[in-house]
């Protein structure tokens, strides 16, 4: 952790320095460990942050009256279950984040699978470790100056965290021994060989170190648990991102519809029922078919498919507000129908919208995780949860944790996001706070 933020500062004083130098240094696996690392700075600063305002509150001897805000939090506190279903939540979005940090394998690790595969849950292994890099090591640069003094500072802090600060190469084995200057070693049924002076550990007397596997191995060897961790970086962005898309959208096409009305209302409408008609997965499926699989894709494809229940909600909301006074007040002072329409429509509409958008969530991380699954949404090796299912399906009676642990994962998810929805439904609906 301390190194990626070293890394981060370098970096900016590296860019203002010479972007060039930056551009060729940098690699997208880096951005990973820098994002883990502003997300848990930000997380500490806003939990201090409420912790002070929560003690500011207690220390205040004058009761003050609550606003609506604060009565709809307290009523969603009562509901523990959702409160326990949120703070699951808030540690799987944190364990995505934090995927870099806590992850013990690369999720693309197919290492000595003769010795690692089908690995069962809490399995330890020895390694034996070699003097070979793990990784392919990053040339220095020649010269002198501070742009060249930074360049070489960021190679080396990437060259870490690449390799996790294990930068020698390890080579799995079932068991081990020594005779002379030969190292004689077991892999599945082959006996093999190699020079002591090829250990990293040679003459320090520790020739092996032992790696457990929490959740067990794939067929090639892969860490189940760091595959389930990045898989939810994949599966849980995705389902953050397309309801975000796919809420604005059905907001703004709903509010538009429901307060111009006429004409505008009827071919809104229209083309809501004729996309609410069409099955959504079958369009999904030609819509991927067609252009491919990406992940861009299907985040496109699923905002563009889910909008049309929420556009309806926010219509039928707008319906009912239009005519009451605080709006009819707004039109007689003049004014505009989109300051009307953002400042007034818009956030008294937001209720019902957030409940929709709690409720849909679980049930994209479901159609990503079944598009995966049947091989037409993120492609292997990038993890996610619905292909880490599909690859242990046909031994799922003999190697069971390889699609049960994803299975619990997603489970466990779509769950609580529903606990949450039905907890704000009550907490934002006064006549279900009791």
């Amino acid at each position: 952790m301390l190194i990626s933020f070293r890394s981060i500062f370098i970096a900016v004083a590296l860019f203002f320095s010479d972007q060039k130098a930056f551009s060729d240094i940098f690699t997208p696996e880096i951005l990973e460990f820098w994002i883990g690392a502003i997300y848990l700075v930000v997380v500490l600063v806003s939990l201090a942050i409420l912790g002070l305002k929560s003690l500011k509150k207690r220390s205040y001897s004058t009761r003050q009256e609550a606003g609506p805000r604060t009565i709809s939090l307290k009523a969603f506190m009562r509901h523990s279950v959702a409160v326990y279903a949120s703070v699951i939540i808030f540690i799987l979005y944190s364990a995505a984040f934090l995927a870099p940090f806590i992850a013990p394998f690369s999720p693309y690790d197919q290492q000595d699978f003769l010795v690692t595969a089908y690995q069962p849950p809490l399995s330890q292994l020895n390694a034996l470790v070699l003097k070979q890099p793990k990784a392919l090591i990053i040339p220095m640069q020649e010269g002198d100056g501070t742009t060249i003094r930074l360049a070489n500072r960021l190679i080396r802090d990437f060259q870490i965290l690449k390799t996790r600060n294990e930068p020698n190469a390890i080579r799995f084995v079932n068991e081990y021994h020594i005779e002379g200057n030969t190292v004689i070693y077991r892999q599945g049924m082959r006996t093999k060989t190699m020079p002591v002076e090829e250990l990293a550990e040679a003459g320090k007397g520790k020739l092996a170190v032992a790696r457990t596997f929490i959740l067990g191995t794939d067929q090639y060897g892969r860490d189940i648990f760091s595959r389930v961790i990045y898989g939810s970086k994949i599966s849980l962005s995705i389902g953050f991102l397309v309801v975000l898309i796919s809420v604005s959208l059905g907001t703004i096409i709903g509010v538009t519809s429901g307060y111009f009305g006429g004409w505008i209302d009827a071919i809104m409408m229209r083309v809501v029922d004729v996309l609410i008609a069409f099955p959504a997965l079958f369009l999904i499926l030609i819509i991927i078919a067609t252009f491919g699989n990406s992940i861009f894709l299907i985040v496109i494809t699923l905002s563009f498919t889910g909008w049309m229940g929420v556009a309806r909600i926010v219509r039928s909301q707008v319906l009912s507000l239009k005519e009451q006074e605080f709006i009819l007040a707004a039109k007689s002072l003049g004014l505009s129908n989109m300051r009307i329409i953002f400042r007034h429509l818009a956030p008294n509409t937001m209720t019902p919208v957030i409940i929709a958008a709690t409720l849909r969530i679980g049930s994209i991380i479901l159609t990503e995780a079944g598009l995966s699954f049947l091989g037409l949404g993120v492609q292997p090796p990038a993890p996610s949860w619905g292909n880490i299912i599909n690859e242990g399906r046909d031994s799922l009676l003999n190697y069971w944790w390889i699609s049960t642990f994803p299975g619990i994962a997603i489970l466990s998810t779509v769950v609580c996001f529903n606990l949450i929805g039905d907890g704000v439904r009550d907490a934002l609906d006064p006549r279900m706070r009791g």
